[in-house]
């Protein structure tokens, strides 16, 4: 099994490298063999969505290398862990850009929500979940919402106590999800 933990900030000085990297550290450090994979989104260089054709019915066959490289990476992903933050209370427009040239690759597979943001990253925590439904992505219930105000000094993210449980459940619901789904 194999899990992406994906980076969807693109600012620089962006926090999400932190909190992506915080992320990857706690699912490393769990007993089990699923393979979690760091993928930033910002090294991908995924053009604005300006192709003609609708990418659900484009059969993994893009008019860009960028996008084929993405699109090759979350493919080898059975399910996925989206870092988001959130912009202007919803979900930030380069990550929502590159799910959209995409549709296979996120079909029916897990997801979970790492959040953060002014109030934790809720909003767009809450759009992801509609969003990602449109692609029968099942996501988990658990999500992990961080304060920018309280959980993090600069651009590095310092969790309060309680999320590594928070994320560990996240983690061991999409895990879950993915078997099932496997099943």
């Amino acid at each position: 099994m194999k899990i992406g933990i994906i980076i969807g900030s693109l600012r620089e000085g962006r926090k999400g490298e932190s909190v992506g990297r915080w992320v990857h550290e706690q699912a490393q450090a769990r007993e089990g063999t699923t393979e979690f994979e760091l993928i930033d989104l910002k090294s991908f260089g995924v053009p604005l969505l300006e192709w003609e054709k609708v990418p659900g019915g484009a059969k993994k066959q893009y008019p860009y290398d960028s996008v084929l490289a993405w699109s090759a990476a979350v493919d080898a992903c059975d399910g996925f862990v989206l870092v988001t933050p959130e912009y202007n209370h919803s979900v930030p427009g380069g990550l929502k850009n590159a799910t959209d040239w995409l549709y296979p690759e996120w079909q029916g597979k897990a997801a979970g929500l790492v959040g953060y943001g002014s109030e934790g990253g809720v909003r767009a925590i809450e759009h992801w979940r509609l969003i990602l439904a449109n692609y029968s992505t099942v996501v988990v219930r658990q999500q992990v919402s961080l304060s920018t105000m309280e959980e993090f000094d600069g651009a590095q993210v310092r969790p309060n106590e309680r999320r590594p449980g928070e994320l560990g459940t996240l983690l061991d619901q999409a895990e879950q999800t993915v078997r099932q789904q496997q099943s």
